[in-house]
């Protein structure tokens, strides 16, 4: 699974009113690994950033002059994400500038050439409701070192978000990878292709909880206006 986490830093907030990007980085894993191979690309918007936002990324006009142009450089980033999940935070406002960058070159809209796009911000909000998810709040709450981050930068917050993005999803992996770096034995020394399932206890249910499970169905079915495919599964 080919996976991209992406940032852009940009010139202002609404590219309706001409607003550019100046900074795009991608950063690529391959099966929730980092791969090094990376696409970080400086870009000349023709034109002076907002000073709110110069103040966020410190791009200057005089720097930004010696860089290509996005049509110039375009093919790079179709060519990069073809196919692979995307990874953004708070994706509808980059993804917003880069279709306009591809629109005005007449290129199709940015989700057509990638796999998928995937918010993290969504994700970090269903996972910690109510709670501050912004880069900088999540990288503390995961125990991520961003103390180097003193300018926004699209290389930099594009590395920290692939950080954020597997702790996030750890799950089930935290476990996998314990077991790799062990040569594939528990904590008991045990090797896994050694566990005896039938030694595990089978605990039926009782009753009541079957009357439970009855009467939870029996509300599905009335929910959905027909059986539901757990009745199904029952049958077969």
């Amino acid at each position: 699974m080919r996976q991209i986490v992406l940032d852009t830093e940009t010139t202002g907030l609404d590219p309706a009113q001409g607003h550019r990007v100046v900074e795009l980085a991608c950063v690529e894993m391959e099966n929730r690994i980092l791969t090094g191979r990376h696409l970080h690309l400086y870009l000349n918007p023709d034109r002076d950033s907002d000073p709110e936002a110069l103040a966020v990324h410190g791009l200057t006009t005089e720097f930004l002059s010696g860089h290509p142009r996005f049509e110039e450089v375009a093919q790079q980033l179709v060519e990069y994400v073809k196919g692979a999940e995307v990874i953004i935070h708070n994706a509808a406002f980059d993804v917003k500038f880069l279709n306009a960058e591809l629109t005005r070159i007449g290129l199709p809209a940015f989700h057509t050439m990638c796999g998928k796009i995937t918010d993290s911000l969504l994700h970090a909000r269903e996972l910690h409701p109510g709670k501050r998810n912004s880069l900088d709040a999540l990288c503390e709450r995961y125990g991520i070192s961003n103390a180097h981050r003193t300018l926004h930068g699209a290389l930099l917050d594009s590395e920290l978000l692939a950080d954020v993005w597997l702790a996030m999803t750890r799950g089930q992996d935290a476990l996998l990878m314990d077991f790799e770096d062990d040569g594939g034995t528990g904590a008991n020394g045990m090797r896994l292709e050694q566990f005896d399932a039938s030694v595990l206890k089978v605990v039926l249910a009782d009753e009541a909880a079957l009357q439970a499970h009855s009467e939870y169905l029996a509300d599905l079915d009335k929910a959905a206006g027909k059986p539901c495919v757990w009745r199904g599964v029952q049958e077969a």
